[in-house]
């Protein structure tokens, strides 16, 4: 058998070493990820614009309030007789929660009565001597006409007193109606701070707490502030779903029914308010919800990837390939949805971008695609 020559030995061996050396270096070239490299200088990758609507949604916190709530106050400055209702009494429109008492308005409900009564014996006293004395003169020369006007003017007067008595005697009877607390509206007594035998009033001593809060609990109200940035999206048929942290594994829906209209001097964000149905009362007033809330687009946008948006501390703009050179565009960014955003400016779907965008890629300077 005939030996390899010593030459041919070394002559493989080369081969397999450049071979060898080749690979590595190709592999190293894979794990830097370095850029393609054509004619000795490296290669941009280059995109276009596509045209299309970015539907994204907002997480945020709201507030579950009652439709309606009011702190419930004596009119005036009594004692509580009695109480006929308590925390989470049901109560409906116009029923008694509560009697007071205040002897002194009783005593000026009979005074006023008393007065009433002999202002009304004074009028009828002197419009009768009116009208005697008006028919009298009747016959020429037995009534002077200075003597009629003096008991037309008494009767007046008298007329005067009387309605103002009425007048009185009307305020002190509705100060008494006013011992008798009704609820405005139909809810649940949420809190009940006085006991009977307690002194309250309008004003100074005793009227530091309601007597109740009532609240209706039978439609809610979930309120939520949202951020300026997102207000353009919402429409007044929009709907969200929410949770709360007691019903975790339970979905609610709500729609859109107010909005303010104005932004929050604090928070820059817009109180936006859906009509919640809680018929079962399984949700309470002042529950944190978790609201997820749907922004559909409105208008179709440029759309591309978040690499290819530069924002420098000069401006936002993108890198547009304009005969084989670099050409920066600024633009105004919309939503951003996972890597994709919206753009907005001179641009169109024909024009072609640079995939990732930095600001070392200096104006007019020369690109290698």
């Amino acid at each position: 058998m005939m030996k390899p020559h010593p030459r041919n030995i070394l002559l493989l061996a080369t081969i397999v070493g450049f071979m060898i050396s080749c690979s590595s270096n190709k592999e190293k070239n894979q794990e830097t990820g370095k850029p393609a490299v054509k004619d000795g200088k490296e290669t941009v990758a280059t995109i276009s614009p596509e045209r299309g609507i970015l539907s994204s949604s907002l997480q945020i916190p709201g507030e579950l309030v009652a439709f309606q709530q009011v702190d419930i106050y004596a009119k005036v400055n009594s004692f509580v007789k009695k109480l006929y209702a308590d925390v989470g009494s049901e109560v409906k429109k116009g029923q008694l929660l509560a009697t007071m008492e205040a002897p002194e308005i009783n005593a000026q409900l009979s005074g006023a009565e008393s007065r009433l009564k002999s202002l009304e014996a004074l009028y009828i006293a002197s419009k009768a001597s009116y009208e005697r004395l008006a028919e009298t003169s009747k016959t020429p020369g037995t009534i002077s006409p200075n003597d009629l006007d003096i008991a037309d003017a008494k009767q007046k007067s008298d007329y005067a007193q009387l309605l103002a008595a009425k007048a009185a005697y009307k305020e002190i009877t509705d100060n008494r109606n006013y011992l008798e607390i009704r609820a405005p509206f139909t809810g649940v007594i949420s809190a009940r701070n006085v006991s009977a035998g307690a002194y309250v009033g309008p004003s100074g001593k005793g009227s530091e707490s309601p007597l109740f809060i009532l609240q209706e609990q039978e439609h809610l109200r979930l309120a939520v502030a949202v951020p300026e940035a997102y207000t353009s999206y919402l429409t007044s048929k929009s709907k969200v779903e929410f949770s709360v942290r007691s019903l975790p594994n339970e979905k609610f829906t709500a729609a859109i029914s107010r909005r303010a209209g104005a932004l929050d001097n604090r928070y820059r964000a817009e109180r936006v308010e859906m009509d919640v149905t809680n018929k079962d009362k399984r949700l309470l007033p002042g529950m944190v919800a978790e609201i997820h809330l749907s922004l559909p687009g409105r208008d179709s946008a440029l759309i591309v990837p978040k690499t290819a948006v530069v924002n420098s501390s000069e401006k936002v703009f993108v890198i547009k390939v304009a005969d084989g050179k670099a050409k920066w565009v600024t633009v105004k960014k919309g939503r951003e949805v996972n890597d994709k955003v919206e753009i907005y400016g001179d641009l169109s779907p024909k024009d072609i971008l640079l995939k990732t965008a930095s600001e070392e890629i200096r104006e007019d300077s020369p690109l290698n695609l």
